[in-house]
């Protein structure tokens, strides 16, 4: 029986990459593509990443691929499976619990140190992306805001200038758009906007203990949504065309 080709990965027509006739991506470029997928929830937890597809659709080597996939399994991003392949990975609720703890403890703290250090071109920087997120959100862009309410936790990171902290937390938050693909119980973009609204009026009067408070709370809404029953989405019905 012939081999049924590979499904397409359901990455966003400008996601192609960016390539010289001929020349193949790098190995990183495919770690960011698939990752930008799983943040923005274009692959679903437990999709097959067939070698010779993500080949074909790059351009290159499957060795370049194992390499990506090799990876993107150290980020638990990826399950390699002996025999079967590599899949995106379907995080459990206990993990879910931990990367939320792990989250609180990095984030409370980082608001706290924030409101003492946070100047007017940073706040500038945050109201800026608290209207992109609206903005977003007011449009029913599921993958912009996904990206932005995401990202508003990396953006106070940096606001703080400390690039070891941004990069944990984008590695963290990649994970939790797993977590919440497979557990949350229902699209609460908009109370999430709502959320980060508030924190950053906190910081801006530089109340610790309100900010502190506020995040606890944010991210403690967000486990208090986790559901034991995983939802896994089929391949086909991702890629079929809006009716």
């Amino acid at each position: 029986m012939p081999r049924r080709p590979a499904d397409p990965l359901p990455l966003a027509p400008d996601e192609a990459p960016k390539r010289a006739p001929g020349a193949g991506a790098t190995t990183q470029q495919i770690v960011d593509t698939i990752t930008t997928a799983i943040v923005e929830r274009r692959l679903m937890p437990g999709t097959k990443l067939a070698e010779q597809a993500v080949a074909d659709l790059f351009g290159v080597s499957r060795t370049l691929v194992r390499e990506a996939l090799n990876r993107l399994s150290r980020d638990r991003l990826v399950t390699l499976e002996p025999a079967r392949g590599a899949f995106v990975a379907r995080p459990s609720v206990d993990e879910a619990r931990q990367v939320f703890d792990a989250r609180r403890l990095l984030e409370t703290g980082m608001v706290r140190e924030l409101c003492a250090r946070a100047e007017p071109a940073h706040l500038v920087r945050l109201r800026a992306h608290l209207a992109a997120e609206a903005d977003a959100v007011r449009r029913h862009d599921v993958a912009g805001r996904t990206r932005l309410l995401a990202q508003f936790h990396v953006v106070l990171a940096e606001c703080l200038g400390n690039t070891v902290l941004a990069e944990l937390l984008a590695d963290l938050l990649s994970r939790c758009s797993l977590i919440a693909l497979m557990y949350q119980s229902a699209d609460a973009a908009g109370h999430s906007q709502d959320e980060h609204v508030l924190i950053v009026d906190a910081i801006e009067r530089r109340d610790a203990d309100a900010a502190t408070r506020l995040m606890a709370e944010h991210l403690g809404n967000v486990v208090g949504n986790l559901q034991r029953h995983p939802r896994v989405g089929d391949l086909a019905d991702l890629l079929r065309p809006a009716a």
